[in-house]
């Protein structure tokens, strides 16, 4: 099948869920993640109506922004390293993955430099997996409060990865907890936290996380298929 035909059919997946957990499937994006796949599948994705895009690693996706020419908007969803910053500023719409409060830090310095505002969540591991970025829970209030404070970075939601289970219902109290985590801090009433985002769900659970409130779902191989390279 081709990637516009893997895309309705995780967009009608993706409805589905929502209608069973009487959510308006407007209020789910699908994030193709299109980490280690070439320029042009992105493109030929583009062409099959998708616009969001996720990408893991700073030099593809700097490379790809490039190369790219359809109309897309890109986010960065891996684990980044505040001396690679720069290389992205301008370039993402929004960052799901700040971790700590100098990653946070050098974002700000950057859109700051370009007179711009960007977009952040604010990633969680909920697990305590070692293998695994994100602020503890118990660190989670501190560092959003601390990042609502940096001039050019909003505060949209919060991001999680969750063990990976063979059954996606495994998943299911991992997604529950970020969402509850996000009305915790929305009812602090930060000043410049907005907890309207929940970035979680992955190609094999996805549904799942829907139905515990995802708001961004970050879906790449039941798109692309298997990684080309990397």
């Amino acid at each position: 099948m081709s990637i516009a035909d893997n895309l309705k059919i995780i967009e009608e997946r993706i409805k589905a869920a929502a209608l069973r957990a009487g959510r308006d499937p407007a209020t789910v994006r699908l994030v193709a993640v299109s980490k280690t796949q070439p320029a042009a599948l992105v493109s030929a994705a583009a062409l099959g109506g998708q616009r969001l895009f996720g990408e893991n690693y700073v030099q593809e996706l700097a490379a790809k922004a490039v190369e790219v020419k359809e109309r897309v908007e890109w986010h960065f969803i891996g684990h980044l390293q505040s001396n690679k910053v720069k290389q992205v500023a301008g370039l993402v719409t929004m960052v799901h993955s700040v971790d700590r409060l100098s990653l946070a830090q050098e974002i700000d310095r950057q859109w700051g430099r370009l007179g711009g505002v960007c977009d952040v969540l604010i990633q969680v591991n909920i697990a305590c997996e070692a293998s695994k970025c994100g602020t503890t829970v118990e660190e989670l209030l501190a560092l959003a409060s601390a990042v609502a404070r940096l001039p050019h970075l909003r505060v949209r939601g919060l991001m999680t990865m969750p063990p990976f289970f063979d059954d996606p219902e495994g998943a299911r109290p991992y997604f529950r907890e970020l969402q509850r985590l996000a009305a915790a801090i929305a009812a602090e009433g930060l000043a410049g936290v907005e907890m309207v985002e929940l970035s979680m769900g992955m190609s094999g659970d996805f549904e799942v996380a829907i139905e515990e409130g995802a708001t961004l779902v970050r879906v790449g191989s039941a798109i692309f298929g298997e990684r080309h390279y990397r």
